[in-house]
C-alpha cells in the first residue's frame, strides 16, 4: 500500500528547480545593463559591452544607466548545462570539501577524534550546556570579524562528535556552527568582505556604524544561544523532542566513541595538528592589513592555500601515526568519497547565479530595487531598502557580491532620505546575512547540512521561530537608527 504522505525533494531536487524557475525569469523579465565604470582607472564600460569585458578588475554600476539590452532567455540546454558551469565556478570549494574529508577520515582512522573527545567530554560533565554560548559566540566573532562562513564546513567534523558525546542532537551542532557564525556575519563589524567592500563603495570609513553593529552583535549571540539552549536541554532530557528523532544515522560521525580511553601522547600529537590546522586556516583567511592591523602579516590565504594546507596536515598526521602508504592512499580517497555528494551540492548552487548572470536578469532586479527606493522617508527608506537585499540577497548569496552590485546604487539613495549611508550598509548586510542563514543558494549551508545528513525541511523547520525572531529585532534597529539620525 503506498503512503500519500508529502515528502520534501532532497536539496538537489530544490536547487535544480530553482535553476528551473531562474531560467523562467530570463524569458519575463526583460535582460538589462547597467553602464560600468573599471574601478581604478574610471574607465566607463558601457551596458552593451558589459558581457564582452575581459578585465579582471572590479566594475561598478553607475546609477540611473539601467539600458534594455536584447534579451537572452535560457533554455531547456542551458539549465541542463548550468550545474557544470557551476561546478567550473566552484570548483575551488569543491576541492576543498574533497580534500576536507581526506584529512578527516586520516584523522579518525588514527583513534584520536574518539580519544580527544572522549578528554573533552569529561572536562565539561555537569556542564555540557556551557560549551554551547562559548562555540556560538567564537563563530560568531569569526563572521563578523572576516566573514567566517564557508571556512565552517571544516569545523563540522570537530563539533559533531563532541556534541553527540554530550547528549545532544545534530540540530544542536548545525545550530552552534550555522546560525553562530550566520549572526556573525550578520552583525558583521569590521569583516573586510562585507563591511568593507560596502563602506569603499559608499565612500566610508569600515568603522563608520561600528557601535550599531556591536549593540546588534551582543544581542542576537545573547539570542542564538538562549534559543540554542533551550533546544538541546529538552532533547538532553528526552531524546524524542529531537525534530531527528526519527532518524537513523549511521555513518562515522556516529561511530565516534566517547569512552573514557587513554588519551596516548601520539593520540595528544595528532589532536594538537588538527587544531593548529584549523587555527593556521582561521590566521591565514584574516585580512589583518585591512584591520589595520600591520604587527603580523597578511598571507590572504583562500580555497587552493586552505586545500593546500590540509592536504599537508593529513600527510603529517599520516607520518606521526606512521600509516603506510597504501593505507593513507585508500584511507584518503575514501575520506573524499564519502564527501563528493556535498561538493556537488555546491556545484548546482553555483549554477543558479549561472542562469541568472547568462539571462542578463540581475542588473534587471537591481534597477527595480533602485526604483523602489528612491525618495522615501528615513525610516520607510532603510526598511523598503532591507526588504529590498532581502530580495537581492537570496539571489546574490555572495556578501562581497551583493555590495559590489548594490552600493554604489544604495548610498547615494540614502542622502535623498535623509539616511546615514553607515546604516544602508547595515541594512544591507543585515539582509545578506539573514537570507545566508536559512536559503538553499548558500554553499556553505547546504554542504554542511548534507555532511551531517540533515535533512534541509528539517533545519528550516527547526529554525524558523529563530529567522522570524532575529528579523522583527533587525529591522527594529534599523528603523530606530534611522529615525535617530533623521
Amino acid at each position: 500500500m503506498t503512503s500519500n504522505k508529502f515528502s520534501m525533494p532532497s536539496v538537489y531536487t530544490i536547487l535544480f528547480a530553482i535553476i528551473v524557475l531562474a531560467a523562467a525569469f530570463t524569458w519575463i523579465l526583460p535582460a538589462g545593463k547597467y553602464n560600468y565604470v573599471v574601478e581604478g582607472t574610471q574607465q566607463v564600460i558601457l551596458a552593451k559591452d558589459v558581457s564582452a569585458y575581459t578585465g579582471g578588475e572590479r566594475l561598478l554600476p553607475v546609477p540611473n544607466s539601467f539600458t534594455e539590452l536584447e534579451s537572452t532567455p535560457q533554455g531547456i540546454g542551458d539549465v541542463l548545462t548550468a550545474p557544470i558551469k557551476g561546478f567550473h565556478k566552484a570548483v575551488d570549494i569543491s576541492l576543498f570539501i574533497l580534500i576536507i574529508g581526506g584529512f578527516l577520515a586520516i584523522t579518525m582512522s588514527t583513534g584520536a577524534l574518539d580519544a580527544g573527545v572522549a578528554a573533552i567530554v569529561k572536562a565539561f560533565t555537569g556542564k555540557e550546556q556551557l560549551m554551547i554560548p562559548v562555540l556560538i559566540t567564537l563563530f560568531a566573532l569569526g563572521g563578523s570579524t572576516f566573514g567566517l562562513a564557508e571556512e565552517t564546513v571544516a569545523f563540522w567534523a570537530v563539533i559533531l562528535p563532541v556534541m553527540n558525546a554530550a547528549g545532544y542532537d545534530r540540530m544542536v551542532s548545525a545550530g552552534v556552527i550555522l546560525l553562530g557564525s550566520g549572526v556573525g556575519v550578520l552583525a558583521s563589524t569590521v569583516n573586510p568582505f562585507a563591511t568593507g567592500i560596502a563602506s569603499g563603495f559608499a565612500n566610508l570609513s569600515i568603522g563608520d556604524g561600528i557601535g550599531l553593529r556591536l549593540f546588534q552583535l551582543v544581542l542576537l549571540i545573547a539570542l542564538t544561544s538562549i534559543f540554542i539552549m533551550r533546544y538541546a536541554a529538552k532533547v538532553k532530557a528526552d531524546k524524542s523532542q529531537s525534530v531527528l528523532a526519527d532518524i537513523d544515522f549511521d555513518d562515522e560521525f556516529s561511530h565516534v566513541s566517547n569512552e573514557q580511553t587513554e588519551f596516548t601522547g601520539k593520540q595528544k600529537l595528532t589532536m594538537s595538528i588538527f587544531a593548529g590546522t584549523f587555527l593556521l586556516m582561521i590566521y591565514g583567511v584574516i585580512p589583518w592589513s585591512d584591520l589595520g592591523i600591520t604587527a603580523v602579516p597578511t598571507l590572504s590565504w583562500w580555497f587552493d592555500e586552505l586545500s593546500t594546507l590540509f592536504f599537508a596536515a593529513a600527510l603529517l598526521i599520516g607520518l606521526v601515526n606512521r600509516i603506510s602508504e597504501k593505507a593513507f592512499v585508500q584511507t584518503f580517497l575514501a575520506g573524499a568519497k564519502d564527501l563528493l555528494s556535498v561538493a556537488l551540492v555546491v556545484a548546482v548552487a553555483r549554477g543558479i547565479f549561472v542562469i541568472m548572470d547568462n539571462g542578463m536578469i540581475i542588473d534587471t532586479i537591481l534597477n527595480w530595487a533602485e526604483g523602489m527606493v528612491n525618495g522615501l522617508s528615513s525610516g520607510a527608506f532603510v526598511l523598503v531598502s532591507y526588504f529590498v537585499h532581502l530580495v537581492l540577497g537570496f539571489f546574490i548569496s555572495s556578501t562581497s557580491g551583493l555590495a559590489t552590485v548594490s552600493m554604489p546604487l544604495m548610498a547615494p539613495l540614502a542622502d535623498f532620505s535623509n539616511v546615514g549611508r553607515d546604516v544602508v550598509i547595515t541594512a544591507y548586510q543585515s539582509a545578506s546575512g539573514i537570507i545566508n542563514l536559512f536559503a538553499p543558494t548558500s554553499a556553505h549551508l547546504v554542504a554542511g547540512l548534507a555532511l551531517a545528513k540533515i535533512p534541509y525541511d528539517r533545519f528550516l523547520k527547526w529554525m524558523m521561530p529563530f529567522l522570524a525572531m532575529v528579523f522583527v529585532l533587525t529591522a527594529v534597529l534599523l528603523y530606530a537608527a534611522a529615525m535617530l539620525g533623521a
